[in-house]
């Protein structure tokens, strides 16, 4: 057999050589391509932590060292306390609301046919940003029941059960029979039967009448009993109208509850026809007559949602509003990798929906779910716009939490070091939940 050619000699296949690479070896490739994004970590991230971790421990020129001054001072002001003690608040409501009403829609929607276009209005608010949807929500919590949503409903309900007064307004006028006394108004006589009452009043505005009123009439003479006339005496234009009887254009107060009182005690009562007329029986003789006070009390306004007492349920209200829809959608994905078969064999050895949502559905979402409440937890830690935006002026420190208050000592009150501080104090509050989910998260990788 011939012998092999050697290597070199004329004819044989030359050998492959190694190509080096026109940017350098792979270190320096990788290092070229991270280093914009180091550079913006850098001077994005790394240099303001750093910054602040030292000038929060500078006065507030920045030029005296303070040392911990201004830590102790995040728990020996008030308002930096009261914005600790609503953090807390907003930490364990927030998210927990905000992850069960997820849980519930995903769900309550996963077997209906128009599940899909119920998540699409719930996960909307999501689209919005937190500064829109802080205007959105302080004209939702107006005072006004003309203008604000949550008051309109409320006034509604409220009044369903418990009708508001249409004369809180009214009083006597002049040369009136009546008087004040217990917060309602008495006549000034007895009355006696078959003789006729006047009781005029003014004070409601013509647009304010309830619109069943009728013109107001005179009322008859009738044998033992006692009859009379409540009634707006008043008639636009100067000397028009007669005082102390009724004119055509004058309304009387339908509805208008009359009392007959004989010694201290109610030996009769009434209310008012549509055109202001009413009859007592023959009790009434000889009493006096009394409209109680239950006839002026103020309509029903609602609730102060922005006051000191209820301005942060009323704003976490609209952070759930935004953040429910974005707990649903994740825990909807869950859910979709959930194992059906665990279910219908639950079913089958005869657990009941509730049963099979409590012991198996909820269990196999746990990961899902502790994910999306860490996550929540630490969006809320960091609120602000929210608080800012819907909190009026007045309610604003009752509603403050540490970022807003962050903002207030760096701005507004020029203590750049206390707003150094507590934004410290919040990243020391953030890493550990921080540290939860990416350890939650590696260990789901790793199954």
């Amino acid at each position: 057999m011939a012998s092999k050619t050697a290597a070199g000699a004329p004819g044989a296949p030359a050998a492959p050589r190694s190509r080096g690479s026109v940017t350098g070896t792979r270190r320096t490739v990788a290092a070229l391509f991270l280093l914009p994004a180091l550079v913006l970590l850098g001077a994005l991230v790394v240099y303001p932590i750093g910054y602040s971790v030292v000038r929060s421990f500078y006065d507030q020129s920045g030029d005296g060292f303070a040392g911990v001054d201004n830590y102790r001072a995040l728990f020996t002001d008030d308002g930096i306390r009261t914005a600790l003690k609503n953090n807390v608040i907003w930490v364990v409501f927030a998210p927990t609301v905000a992850t069960a009403l997820g849980l519930i829609f995903a769900v309550l929607t996963e077997r209906v046919r128009w599940g899909t276009a119920f998540k699409l209005v719930v996960f909307m608010p999501m689209a919005i940003s937190m500064l829109a949807a802080g205007i959105i929500f302080r004209l939702v919590y107006d005072q006004d029941p003309d203008k604000g949503v949550a008051n309109a409903v409320w006034v509604g309900v409220h009044d369903t059960f418990a009708q508001s007064s249409a004369f809180p307004k009214a009083h006597p006028g002049r040369q009136s029979p009546l008087k004040a006394e217990g917060g309602g108004f008495v006549t000034k006589a007895a009355v006696s039967a078959g003789d006729p009452v006047a009781l005029p009043l003014v004070g409601v505005a013509p647009d304010q009448m309830p619109d069943d009123a009728e013109r107001a009439v005179g009322a008859r003479p009738e044998p033992g009993k006692v009859t009379g006339t409540t009634w707006q005496d008043f008639t636009r234009g100067k000397g028009v109208g007669t005082l102390g009887a009724p004119d055509a254009t004058e309304l009387g107060y339908p509805g208008m509850r009359i009392e007959a009182v004989k010694d201290g005690r109610v030996v009769a009562s009434t209310t008012a026809a549509d055109d202001g007329t009413f009859t007592l029986p023959e009790e009434a003789d000889g009493a006096l007559l009394r409209l109680p006070a239950s006839n002026f009390k103020e309509a029903y306004n609602g609730l102060d949602w922005l006051g000191p007492s209820l301005v942060t349920p009323a704003i976490i209200g609209s952070y759930i509003w935004m953040w429910a829809g974005f707990a649903m959608v994740l825990i909807a994905a869950g859910l979709a990798s959930v194992p059906r078969e665990l279910m219908e064999a639950a079913r089958v050895d005869g657990a009941n929906e509730w049963q099979v949502f409590r012991r198996v559905t909820v269990p196999l979402l746990a990961p899902v779910l502790a994910v999306v409440t860490v996550t929540l937890m630490i969006n809320v830690l960091k609120v602000f716009d929210l608080v800012f935006i819907i909190a009026p002026g007045s309610s604003q420190d009752d509603a403050n939490v540490l970022a807003l208050e962050l903002y207030r000592k760096g701005f507004s009150e020029d203590q750049p070091g206390i707003a150094s501080a507590i934004a410290v104090f919040l990243l020391l509050l953030v890493i550990p939940v921080m540290w939860f989910n990416i350890r939650r998260l590696r260990r789901e990788v790793r199954r």
